[in-house]
């Protein structure tokens, strides 16, 4: 177990410095829209490429975050339901759920996603709009956002694989969503 928290660790960092990285492209996004619209209301002129830019930014900030946002354990999920069981209970629900659901699907898009890459890339396949970019480069954040995705999904299931056998700490303790924010916060009963 102790080699396979290292992989772990391994792939946390590196989904962490990109996830953190990858902030910046909304940054940019941000950039280009404004200058595309500066330039369509001032020199009323606009490219197809520079709004294809602002998605291709867009898209990649969302799906190479995708991974650190599942690392961070701020992903989706019905919490409601989920607040209300013990903490071991929410362990095996998110094994379960990431063995059965996150990783079928992850890897049936990686499997999908890789032949549409490379078609795309050996045609040199262009946006269909006049003055597009090239698409490969999108189509192959995609794909990068999925495989990211899929080994931090092999993170999460070693990590709760190793805090149920009791060879970690649980990194995000349990905090009911019914408990008042001052017990939540301090673990502390109000007044």
């Amino acid at each position: 177990m102790k080699m396979l928290l290292v992989f772990s660790r391994l792939i946390d960092a590196i989904t962490e410095n990109i996830g953190k990285a990858v902030g910046w492209l909304i940054l940019v996004a941000v950039l280009v829209s404004a200058g595309n619209a500066v330039v369509r209301k001032v020199f009323n002129t606009s490219s197809n490429a520079w709004l294809e830019a602002q998605w291709y930014l867009f898209g990649g900030a969302f799906m190479l975050a995708a991974a650190y946002t599942l690392a961070q354990n701020e992903h989706i999920r019905i919490d409601i339901v989920y607040g209300k069981f013990s903490r071991r209970v929410q362990h095996w629900i998110d094994l379960f759920g990431h063995c059965l659901f996150l990783m079928p699907f992850v890897l049936l898009m990686v499997y999908y996603l890789v032949p549409y890459v490379v078609m795309s890339f050996h045609s040199k396949e262009m946006s269909s709009s006049a003055g597009g970019l090239i698409v490969w480069p999108a189509k192959a954040i995609l794909l990068a956002g999925f495989v990211l995705l899929a080994f931090q999904g092999v993170s999460e299931i070693i990590k709760k694989i190793a805090i149920m056998r009791g060879d970690m700490e649980d990194p995000t303790p349990y905090v009911p969503t019914h408990a008042p924010l001052d017990e939540a916060v301090t673990g502390e009963k109000g007044a």
